[in-house]
Protein backbone atom coordinates (compact mmCIF):
# COMPACT_ATOMS: atom_id res chain seq x y z
CA UNK A 1 0.00 0.00 0.00
CA UNK A 2 1.39 3.07 -1.17
CA UNK A 3 0.48 6.72 0.73
CA UNK A 4 1.43 10.14 0.46
CA UNK A 5 3.41 11.36 3.58
CA UNK A 6 2.45 14.67 4.17
CA UNK A 7 5.18 16.71 6.60
CA UNK A 8 5.01 20.52 6.06
CA UNK A 9 2.88 22.42 8.38
CA UNK A 10 1.50 24.61 5.82
CA UNK A 11 0.47 21.78 3.36
CA UNK A 12 -1.07 19.45 5.92
CA UNK A 13 -2.64 22.11 7.26
CA UNK A 14 -4.44 22.85 4.08
CA UNK A 15 -5.01 19.13 3.56
CA UNK A 16 -6.74 19.00 7.00
CA UNK A 17 -9.62 21.57 6.51
CA UNK A 18 -9.84 20.70 2.23
CA UNK A 19 -13.44 19.51 1.93
CA UNK A 20 -11.49 17.08 -1.11
CA UNK A 21 -10.20 14.58 1.39
CA UNK A 22 -12.00 12.66 3.71
CA UNK A 23 -11.42 9.77 5.74
CA UNK A 24 -13.70 7.17 4.76
CA UNK A 25 -12.32 4.50 2.89
CA UNK A 26 -15.94 2.87 1.97
CA UNK A 27 -16.58 5.59 0.36
CA UNK A 28 -13.40 6.82 -1.25
CA UNK A 29 -10.21 4.41 -1.09
CA UNK A 30 -10.25 2.66 -4.20
CA UNK A 31 -7.93 0.31 -2.23
CA UNK A 32 -10.71 -1.11 0.13
CA UNK A 33 -13.69 -0.46 -2.08
CA UNK A 34 -12.20 -2.87 -4.59
CA UNK A 35 -11.47 -5.40 -1.46
CA UNK A 36 -7.73 -5.33 -1.86
CA UNK A 37 -6.70 -4.68 1.97
CA UNK A 38 -6.39 -7.63 3.51
CA UNK A 39 -7.86 -8.46 6.96
CA UNK A 40 -4.53 -9.73 8.36
CA UNK A 41 -2.93 -5.37 7.82
CA UNK A 42 -1.45 -4.32 10.64
CA UNK A 43 -3.42 -0.80 10.06
CA UNK A 44 -6.74 -2.81 9.49
CA UNK A 45 -7.91 -1.29 12.83
CA UNK A 46 -7.41 2.01 11.67
CA UNK A 47 -9.88 2.38 8.34
CA UNK A 48 -12.07 -0.65 8.95
CA UNK A 49 -13.54 0.91 12.47
CA UNK A 50 -16.86 3.11 11.78
CA UNK A 51 -16.89 6.35 13.99
CA UNK A 52 -16.26 10.19 13.57
CA UNK A 53 -12.47 9.08 13.13
CA UNK A 54 -13.50 7.57 9.71
CA UNK A 55 -16.38 9.61 8.66
CA UNK A 56 -16.81 12.32 6.07
CA UNK A 57 -19.14 15.22 5.45
CA UNK A 58 -22.84 14.99 7.12
CA UNK A 59 -21.72 11.37 9.01
CA UNK A 60 -19.03 12.91 10.43
CA UNK A 61 -20.57 16.26 11.52
CA UNK A 62 -23.63 13.66 12.58
CA UNK A 63 -21.36 11.58 15.44
CA UNK A 64 -19.18 14.61 16.36
CA UNK A 65 -22.51 16.47 17.33
CA UNK A 66 -23.84 12.80 19.43
CA UNK A 67 -20.28 12.60 21.11
CA UNK A 68 -20.38 15.81 22.09
CA UNK A 69 -23.22 15.68 24.15
CA UNK A 70 -21.50 12.63 26.10
CA UNK A 71 -17.76 14.15 25.99
CA UNK A 72 -18.29 17.71 27.53
CA UNK A 73 -16.56 20.51 28.30
CA UNK A 74 -17.78 20.35 31.46
CA UNK A 75 -16.91 16.98 32.30
CA UNK A 76 -13.28 16.84 31.55
CA UNK A 77 -13.11 20.09 33.76
CA UNK A 78 -14.63 18.18 36.56
CA UNK A 79 -11.99 15.14 36.54
CA UNK A 80 -9.33 17.51 37.71
CA UNK A 81 -9.62 16.51 41.92
CA UNK A 82 -9.60 13.02 40.48
CA UNK A 83 -6.29 13.83 38.42
CA UNK A 84 -5.04 14.72 41.49
CA UNK A 85 -6.02 11.61 43.24
CA UNK A 86 -4.66 9.67 40.82
CA UNK A 87 -1.53 11.63 40.65
CA UNK A 88 -0.88 11.91 44.10
CA UNK A 89 -1.72 7.89 44.67
CA UNK A 90 1.10 6.72 42.10
CA UNK A 91 3.52 8.95 43.13
CA UNK A 92 2.97 7.59 46.65
CA UNK A 93 3.48 4.30 44.55
CA UNK A 94 6.83 5.32 43.33
CA UNK A 95 8.48 6.66 46.78
CA UNK A 96 8.35 3.30 47.96
CA UNK A 97 11.38 1.99 45.68
CA UNK A 98 14.15 1.22 47.24
CA UNK A 99 16.76 4.36 47.31
CA UNK A 100 18.74 4.32 44.27
CA UNK A 101 16.60 1.56 42.55
CA UNK A 102 15.61 2.69 39.10
CA UNK A 103 11.59 2.88 38.23
CA UNK A 104 10.51 2.98 34.53
CA UNK A 105 8.57 6.29 35.16
CA UNK A 106 6.32 5.13 31.79
CA UNK A 107 4.85 1.81 33.00
CA UNK A 108 4.44 3.30 36.39
CA UNK A 109 3.43 6.85 35.77
CA UNK A 110 3.08 7.78 32.52
CA UNK A 111 1.10 4.80 31.64
CA UNK A 112 -1.56 4.35 34.45
CA UNK A 113 -2.67 8.02 34.89
CA UNK A 114 -4.21 8.16 31.67
CA UNK A 115 -5.32 4.47 31.24
CA UNK A 116 -7.36 5.16 34.49
CA UNK A 117 -8.73 8.59 33.80
CA UNK A 118 -10.27 7.30 30.45
CA UNK A 119 -10.89 3.98 31.86
CA UNK A 120 -13.52 5.43 35.05
CA UNK A 121 -14.33 7.86 32.52
CA UNK A 122 -16.44 5.05 30.33
CA UNK A 123 -16.67 2.87 33.57
CA UNK A 124 -14.56 0.40 32.46
CA UNK A 125 -14.57 -0.71 36.15
CA UNK A 126 -13.84 -4.67 35.84
CA UNK A 127 -10.16 -4.75 35.99
CA UNK A 128 -10.06 -8.09 34.00
CA UNK A 129 -11.58 -5.87 31.23
CA UNK A 130 -9.55 -3.09 31.67
CA UNK A 131 -6.00 -5.56 31.07
CA UNK A 132 -7.55 -7.19 27.80
CA UNK A 133 -8.35 -3.62 26.78
CA UNK A 134 -4.78 -2.41 27.54
CA UNK A 135 -3.36 -5.78 25.35
CA UNK A 136 -5.41 -4.57 22.57
CA UNK A 137 -4.24 -1.13 22.77
CA UNK A 138 -0.89 -2.04 22.57
CA UNK A 139 -1.46 -4.22 19.99
CA UNK A 140 -3.54 -1.84 17.78
CA UNK A 141 -0.40 0.56 17.99
CA UNK A 142 2.35 -2.27 17.31
CA UNK A 143 2.51 -1.32 13.57
CA UNK A 144 4.70 -4.37 12.87
CA UNK A 145 2.52 -6.87 14.15
CA UNK A 146 2.06 -10.18 12.99
CA UNK A 147 -0.94 -11.67 10.65
CA UNK A 148 -2.31 -13.82 13.36
CA UNK A 149 -1.89 -10.50 15.94
CA UNK A 150 -3.85 -8.76 14.48
CA UNK A 151 -6.34 -10.83 13.62
CA UNK A 152 -6.60 -11.80 17.55
CA UNK A 153 -6.49 -8.36 18.20
CA UNK A 154 -9.72 -7.05 15.88
CA UNK A 155 -11.29 -10.29 17.49
CA UNK A 156 -10.50 -9.48 21.04
CA UNK A 157 -11.30 -5.53 20.72
CA UNK A 158 -15.16 -6.19 19.71
CA UNK A 159 -15.56 -9.01 22.32
CA UNK A 160 -14.45 -6.48 25.22
CA UNK A 161 -16.08 -3.62 23.84
CA UNK A 162 -19.31 -6.53 23.71
CA UNK A 163 -18.61 -7.19 27.08
CA UNK A 164 -18.76 -3.30 28.28
CA UNK A 165 -21.84 -2.61 26.61
CA UNK A 166 -24.05 -5.32 27.43
CA UNK A 167 -23.16 -4.46 31.48
CA UNK A 168 -23.56 -1.18 30.89
CA UNK A 169 -26.97 -1.58 29.50
CA UNK A 170 -28.05 -3.75 32.33
CA UNK A 171 -26.52 -1.22 34.70
CA UNK A 172 -26.22 2.36 33.74
CA UNK A 173 -24.07 4.76 35.26
CA UNK A 174 -23.03 7.93 35.41
CA UNK A 175 -20.08 7.68 32.66
CA UNK A 176 -19.58 7.62 29.11
CA UNK A 177 -20.39 4.42 28.03
CA UNK A 178 -23.80 4.65 29.30
CA UNK A 179 -24.45 8.17 27.47
CA UNK A 180 -23.40 7.10 24.10
CA UNK A 181 -25.48 4.01 24.78
CA UNK A 182 -28.79 6.26 25.51
CA UNK A 183 -27.62 8.30 22.05
CA UNK A 184 -27.91 4.88 20.67
CA UNK A 185 -31.04 3.86 22.07
CA UNK A 186 -32.99 6.86 22.67
CA UNK A 187 -32.57 8.71 19.62
CA UNK A 188 -34.03 7.96 16.49
CA UNK A 189 -33.06 9.31 12.83
CA UNK A 190 -29.46 10.13 13.12
CA UNK A 191 -28.40 7.92 16.61
CA UNK A 192 -25.43 5.85 16.33
CA UNK A 193 -25.57 2.43 14.67
CA UNK A 194 -24.90 -0.55 17.11
CA UNK A 195 -21.01 -0.65 15.51
CA UNK A 196 -20.84 2.84 15.43
CA UNK A 197 -21.32 3.01 19.25
CA UNK A 198 -18.36 -0.17 19.85
CA UNK A 199 -16.20 1.61 17.54
CA UNK A 200 -16.85 5.35 19.01
CA UNK A 201 -15.76 3.57 22.28
CA UNK A 202 -12.48 1.84 20.44
CA UNK A 203 -11.21 5.35 19.21
CA UNK A 204 -11.96 6.62 22.96
CA UNK A 205 -10.40 3.83 25.07
CA UNK A 206 -6.78 3.94 22.73
CA UNK A 207 -6.76 7.17 21.14
CA UNK A 208 -7.94 8.58 24.31
CA UNK A 209 -4.88 7.08 26.68
CA UNK A 210 -2.27 6.75 24.14
CA UNK A 211 -1.53 10.04 23.46
CA UNK A 212 -1.27 11.50 26.70
CA UNK A 213 1.64 8.18 27.79
CA UNK A 214 3.46 9.62 25.11
CA UNK A 215 2.78 13.35 25.56
CA UNK A 216 3.95 12.45 29.54
CA UNK A 217 6.35 10.18 28.62
CA UNK A 218 7.79 12.85 26.31
CA UNK A 219 8.00 15.64 28.46
CA UNK A 220 9.92 13.95 31.32
CA UNK A 221 12.18 12.96 29.02
CA UNK A 222 13.04 16.07 27.03
CA UNK A 223 13.30 17.81 30.84
CA UNK A 224 15.57 15.05 31.96
CA UNK A 225 17.94 15.24 29.34
CA UNK A 226 17.78 18.93 28.74
CA UNK A 227 18.18 20.38 32.51
CA UNK A 228 18.49 24.08 31.31
CA UNK A 229 15.01 23.85 30.57
CA UNK A 230 13.70 22.36 34.12
CA UNK A 231 15.70 25.55 35.06
CA UNK A 232 13.69 27.96 33.04
CA UNK A 233 10.77 26.17 34.55
CA UNK A 234 11.89 26.54 37.87
CA UNK A 235 12.81 30.07 37.36
CA UNK A 236 9.48 31.20 36.07
CA UNK A 237 10.96 32.08 32.71
CA UNK A 238 8.46 29.76 31.45
CA UNK A 239 5.26 27.82 32.61
CA UNK A 240 4.28 24.15 32.06
CA UNK A 241 2.48 24.79 29.52
CA UNK A 242 5.00 25.87 27.84
CA UNK A 243 6.44 22.62 28.59
CA UNK A 244 3.45 20.65 27.30
CA UNK A 245 2.94 23.08 24.18
CA UNK A 246 6.30 22.53 22.97
CA UNK A 247 6.52 18.69 24.20
CA UNK A 248 3.44 18.59 21.53
CA UNK A 249 5.37 21.01 18.84
CA UNK A 250 9.14 18.61 18.99
CA UNK A 251 8.01 15.33 19.61
CA UNK A 252 3.76 14.91 18.81
CA UNK A 253 2.48 11.93 20.42
CA UNK A 254 1.31 10.59 17.21
CA UNK A 255 4.03 10.45 14.80
CA UNK A 256 1.68 9.34 11.71
CA UNK A 257 -1.71 9.25 11.57
CA UNK A 258 -3.52 7.14 8.51
CA UNK A 259 -5.05 7.61 6.66
CA UNK A 260 -7.11 9.90 4.51
CA UNK A 261 -8.20 9.87 0.81
CA UNK A 262 -8.10 12.62 -2.19
CA UNK A 263 -11.83 12.74 -3.01
CA UNK A 264 -10.60 14.28 -6.24
CA UNK A 265 -7.47 15.31 -8.12
CA UNK A 266 -5.93 17.91 -5.71
CA UNK A 267 -2.57 20.33 -6.71
CA UNK A 268 -0.17 20.91 -4.01
CA UNK A 269 2.44 23.51 -4.14
CA UNK A 270 5.59 22.67 -6.71
CA UNK A 271 3.56 20.91 -9.16
CA UNK A 272 2.10 17.66 -7.21
CA UNK A 273 -0.93 16.51 -7.73
CA UNK A 274 -2.79 13.76 -5.37
CA UNK A 275 -4.96 11.95 -7.48
CA UNK A 276 -8.50 11.05 -6.60
CA UNK A 277 -8.12 8.05 -4.55
CA UNK A 278 -4.69 8.11 -3.39
CA UNK A 279 -4.30 7.23 0.30
CA UNK A 280 -2.83 10.32 2.37
CA UNK A 281 -0.68 10.07 5.81
CA UNK A 282 -0.95 12.65 7.97
CA UNK A 283 3.21 13.38 9.39
CA UNK A 284 2.75 15.31 12.58
CA UNK A 285 5.93 14.75 14.18
CA UNK A 286 7.96 15.76 11.17
CA UNK A 287 5.25 19.12 10.73
CA UNK A 288 6.10 19.64 14.67
CA UNK A 289 9.80 19.83 13.31
CA UNK A 290 8.76 22.08 9.86
CA UNK A 291 12.05 24.69 9.72
CA UNK A 292 9.40 27.12 7.50
CA UNK A 293 8.00 27.53 10.85
CA UNK A 294 10.08 27.28 13.64
CA UNK A 295 13.44 28.00 11.97
CA UNK A 296 16.63 25.98 11.58
CA UNK A 297 16.51 24.89 15.19
CA UNK A 298 13.17 23.02 14.85
CA UNK A 299 14.96 20.09 15.67
CA UNK A 300 15.70 21.85 19.47
CA UNK A 301 13.40 21.62 22.28
CA UNK A 302 13.17 25.40 23.93
CA UNK A 303 10.27 25.63 26.46
CA UNK A 304 11.30 29.46 25.65
CA UNK A 305 10.48 29.12 22.11
CA UNK A 306 8.02 31.96 21.22
CA UNK A 307 5.70 30.04 18.39
CA UNK A 308 4.99 26.65 18.99
CA UNK A 309 2.67 25.89 16.53
CA UNK A 310 1.95 22.38 15.89
CA UNK A 311 -0.51 20.26 14.97
CA UNK A 312 -0.52 16.95 17.42
CA UNK A 313 -3.67 17.07 17.78
CA UNK A 314 -5.02 17.73 14.40
CA UNK A 315 -6.72 20.10 12.95
CA UNK A 316 -10.12 21.33 11.22
CA UNK A 317 -13.29 19.56 11.98
CA UNK A 318 -11.31 16.23 12.85
CA UNK A 319 -9.78 17.95 15.64
CA UNK A 320 -9.40 15.89 18.47
CA UNK A 321 -12.16 15.96 21.13
CA UNK A 322 -9.99 14.71 23.64
CA UNK A 323 -7.32 17.36 23.72
CA UNK A 324 -8.04 19.20 26.38
CA UNK A 325 -8.52 16.34 28.67
CA UNK A 326 -4.72 15.55 27.75
CA UNK A 327 -2.98 18.76 28.49
CA UNK A 328 -5.52 18.62 31.07
CA UNK A 329 -4.02 15.46 32.30
CA UNK A 330 -0.57 16.86 31.93
CA UNK A 331 -0.54 20.29 33.22
CA UNK A 332 -1.11 18.08 36.42
CA UNK A 333 0.83 15.27 36.28
CA UNK A 334 4.21 16.81 35.20
CA UNK A 335 4.33 19.34 37.91
CA UNK A 336 3.38 16.87 40.63
CA UNK A 337 6.25 14.21 39.67
CA UNK A 338 8.43 16.86 39.67
CA UNK A 339 7.55 18.75 43.03
CA UNK A 340 7.56 15.56 44.48
CA UNK A 341 10.94 14.65 43.16
CA UNK A 342 13.29 17.58 42.78
CA UNK A 343 16.21 15.21 42.49
CA UNK A 344 14.78 13.01 39.51
CA UNK A 345 17.56 11.84 36.96
CA UNK A 346 17.31 9.81 33.88
CA UNK A 347 19.06 6.37 35.03
CA UNK A 348 20.38 5.71 31.21
CA UNK A 349 22.46 9.12 31.56
CA UNK A 350 21.76 10.68 28.06
CA UNK A 351 22.02 7.37 26.03
CA UNK A 352 19.13 7.05 23.55
CA UNK A 353 16.38 5.01 24.82
CA UNK A 354 14.40 2.16 22.58
CA UNK A 355 11.33 3.85 20.59
CA UNK A 356 8.17 2.33 20.96
CA UNK A 357 7.49 -0.87 17.99
CA UNK A 358 5.16 1.94 16.35
CA UNK A 359 5.12 4.67 13.46
CA UNK A 360 2.23 5.68 14.62
CA UNK A 361 2.62 5.94 18.64
CA UNK A 362 6.01 8.19 19.57
CA UNK A 363 7.31 7.16 22.66
CA UNK A 364 9.74 5.27 24.52
CA UNK A 365 9.57 1.54 25.58
CA UNK A 366 10.54 2.53 28.57
CA UNK A 367 11.82 5.87 30.52
CA UNK A 368 14.32 4.12 33.56
CA UNK A 369 14.70 7.11 35.90
CA UNK A 370 16.20 7.35 39.98
CA UNK A 371 13.98 9.67 42.28
CA UNK A 372 16.80 11.43 43.63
Amino acid sequence: MVAWAISRQRTLKQLLTDPRVSKDPRQHWPAWINGEISPEWPLITWVAVENMFTSYGGDHRRLRTLVSKAFTARRTAALRPRIEEICATLLDGLATAAPGEPVDLREAYAYPLPIQVISELFGLDDENLRERMRRVVDSIFHTSATPEEVTATYTEMYSVLGELVATKREHPGDDLTSGLIAVRDEESGSALSEKELTDTLALFLSAGHETTVNLLDNAIHALLTRPEQLDHVRAGRATWDDVIEETLRHSAPVANLPLRYAVEDIELDGGVVLRKGDAILAAYAAAGRDPEVHGEDADHFDVTRGLKNHLAFGHGVHLCVGAPLGRLEAAIALPALFDRFPGLKLASGREPLEPVESFISNGHRTLPARLS
